[in-house]
């Protein structure tokens, strides 16, 4: 019997309440469920490669993880209190679900999910993607769209609603170049790279074959660029883009409509010399004006519905992205090369964790929380005697911030609060470019690029007012105290000994030294040299 509704606001306000609490209970644990089968095959690689793994991580090391891992920054005192205080056993799981649903969450990932998707670019192309892609991005992750519709949008690039205009910046920004296209999309949607096939087979991957590069390209190559009365569009025509592709040896093949793991799609090629018409007849009727007209044959459209939708590399390809972001590698290594040159170090695992991905509806939100909830995401990062491959995923491994997760962190750090537009955040992108880097390098050089950026400087001296970390440790006369307070503020935890009393007689000895006016020059430099540590500048 269907129930009567409910007509008192407050009641109805209960009832919502109620159900949010029951769907998120449900979300929380099937999490830990997924989670436990997540840990069950990694220890199946462990016994196989004989190994013991390393132990759960502390609350104060998993805090600070977390929080840069979905919230791109670390934590503010305040947040860190918190959850330490949190006599809850499921704290973790908790912490989790209130990230994924934060705003903090939306940032970090749009940022990340440029990179990976776009590339690093210039300030000026930074403003550009800021008015389509980048408002487009974040109602991405802040509605948890589903991942097989947002790759569908951006590969069609024929938005139907005003939060979809911007999915056409990914096709638009390569500016009618179909062998860039194609370069990109194989790696961002199918995790494979197609580049080597150019002129002839995959040389290790023999799999990828010279006609899936120019298959793909094929798809691409009838779009234009096209600025509309309702701003950028991508065009398609309904006549052109064949062609035929040579190899190493000399053979001449038609390109035709065609990609890895994927069906030929067919397509009536004209006789050879034939002239074209591009006629009216060869498009539907145009509903809107303002926007570009669409062949009754149109490529990209067969790509998207023939074969981008139900793809078996699609899940995996994000499965394994995401598992890189949040454990420091792929299930498969590199990420973007899923071929038979890189085999998986837990086949099982990729397959059952894309399996999931697929029965949830391409939930974004939903595979974050099962990872983050394993046991393998929360190990310590201290690798365990006998163990030397990181495939096995046996300890945490240590991974580099990228230029916006640094540059949050040290506003947090100094300031508690973070300005994501903040002047050294242009800086941090020219300097660490990359965002999951294939192999991790640190040297001198990037602590004395901290030390010597007026941008930095600028920050720091943000800090040294009254309100911020500098100031506030210039005027407490308890040197112990605010040892102590720099550390667990800026690292997450308390100095050891030896840390505390090498900070300590370096303070007194300089404060000796200095005049009354100049402490703030002394605990100046003290941050600095924890900002610009490695301890700092990695998750682990």
């Amino acid at each position: 019997m269907l129930k009567p509704p409910i007509h008192n606001p407050i009641a109805r306000l209960a009832a919502c309440w109620l159900f949010a609490l029951c769907t998120i209970g449900i979300a929380r644990c099937l999490a830990q469920v997924d989670a436990a089968r997540i840990d069950a095959l990694i220890d199946a690689g462990y016994a196989k490669a004989a190994v013991q793994p390393a132990e759960v991580c502390s609350d104060q090391v998993f805090v600070r993880r977390v929080y840069l891992d979905l919230a791109g920054r670390i934590p503010t005192l305040q947040e860190r209190k918190n959850f330490l205080d949190d006599p809850s056993t499921d704290k973790r799981i908790e912490l989790v679900d209130r990230l994924v649903q934060s705003e903090d969450y939306v940032q970090n990932f749009a940022d990340t999910f440029d990179s990976l998707l776009m590339g690093r670019a210039p300030i000026g192309k930074i403003a550009e993607r800021k008015k389509l892609w980048r408002p487009y991005l974040e109602n991405v992750f802040r509605h948890n769209r589903p991942w097989d519709q947002v790759a569908r949008e951006i590969l069609l690039a024929r938005p139907q609603s005003p939060n979809q205009v911007g999915s056409v910046w990914f096709l638009y920004e390569r500016n009618d170049n179909a062998q860039a296209i194609a370069e990109a999309v194989a790696p961002a949607f199918f995790g494979i790279r197609i580049d080597c096939a150019q002129c002839h087979d995959h040389m290790i991957a023999s799999e990828i074959h010279q006609k899936h590069y120019w298959g793909l390209v094929a798809f691409f190559n009838r779009s234009k660029n096209q600025k509309t009365n309702a701003g950028p569009r991508i065009s398609e025509s309904a006549i052109g883009g064949f062609s035929d592709f040579a190899n190493i040896h000399g053979s001449s093949y038609p390109n035709v409509l065609t990609f890895y793991e994927s069906k030929t799609i067919d397509e009536t090629r004209p006789e050879k010399d034939a002239k074209q018409e591009d006629s009216d007849e060869l498009y539907l009727p145009r509903e809107n004006p303002d926007e570009p007209r669409i062949p009754k044959f149109s490529r990209r459209e067969k790509f998207a519905d023939e074969i981008l939708t139900g793809h078996p590399r699609l899940a995996h390809a994000f499965v394994n992205r995401i598992w890189a972001m949040l454990l420091g590698r792929g299930i498969v290594h590199p990420f973007d090369q899923m071929d038979s040159a890189h085999p998986a170090s837990h086949p099982e695992l990729l397959d059952e964790l894309a399996k999931a991905f697929i029965e949830s509806g391409y939930d974004i939100r939903s595979l974050v929380r099962k990872i983050t909830a394993s046991r393998a995401y929360q190990l310590s990062s201290k690798p365990p005697a006998q163990a030397n491959d990181p495939a096995t995923f046996a300890w945490a491994i240590e991974r580099p911030l990228t230029a916006e997760q640094l540059t949050r962190s040290i506003q947090i750090a100094l300031l508690q609060q973070a300005n994501p537009n903040h002047p050294l955040l242009a800086d941090l992108r020219d300097r660490m470019p990359e965002v999951l880097p294939e192999t991790i390098t640190t040297d001198v050089g990037d602590a004395l690029f901290l030390s010597n950026n007026p941008k930095m400087d600028q920050i720091l001296l943000e800090g040294s007012k009254p309100e911020g970390l500098i100031g506030k440790l210039a005027s407490n006369p308890d040197l112990k105290a605010g040892v102590q307070n720099l550390f667990v503020t800026t690292l997450g935890r308390e100095p050891s000994e030896p840390e505390l009393d090498a900070v300590l007689e370096y303070a007194q000895k300089r404060l000796a030294k200095e005049s009354a006016a100049e402490p703030i020059t002394v605990w100046r430099n003290i941050v600095w040299a924890l900002i610009a540590s490695a301890e700092f500048r990695f998750n682990h």
